[in-house]
């Protein structure tokens, strides 16, 4: 039913304008306004949608991942532009002073930071 449908993500933020400062600035996307809210147009024909909430609440959980060749480079961009790393230090995840965490399964390397709104974003090198 659904196979040749071009579905798309959507998430809700509690400033819209911080948000399109964030992703098309800080993060250099593709960024388009709409009387709804924003459009995200990332590389691969991606699409995400981003709408104003009254009452958000901030996720726990990643809601976008960009996949990238060198981690290290992205992170050393992403913070030059003022992103800021998060760091863990649980059992199953210990990242370094970069921010990363480097596992013996799944990506190779994977490292979290947060939008404006508190989404939790991640960079991730898969090989």
């Amino acid at each position: 039913m659904f196979r040749e449908v071009k579905a798309f993500s959507s998430f809700s933020v509690d400033d819209l304008q911080k948000a399109k400062q964030f992703y098309g600035q800080t993060l250099g996307l593709d960024v388009a306004e709409t009387p709804e809210g924003l459009v995200l147009r990332i590389a691969g024909g991606t699409v995400v949608f981003i709408y104003p909430s009254d009452d958000y609440t901030v996720p726990e959980h990643t809601v976008l991942n960009f996949p990238v060749d060198d981690i290290d480079r992205a992170i050393d961009e992403l913070t030059k532009r003022g992103v800021r790393m998060e760091h863990y230090n649980m059992p199953n995840i210990k990242t370094d002073e970069t921010g990363i965490f480097r596992g013996d399964s799944g990506p190779k390397a994977i490292a979290w930071f947060k939008d404006p709104a508190g989404h939790i974003l991640s960079v991730l090198q898969e090989k």
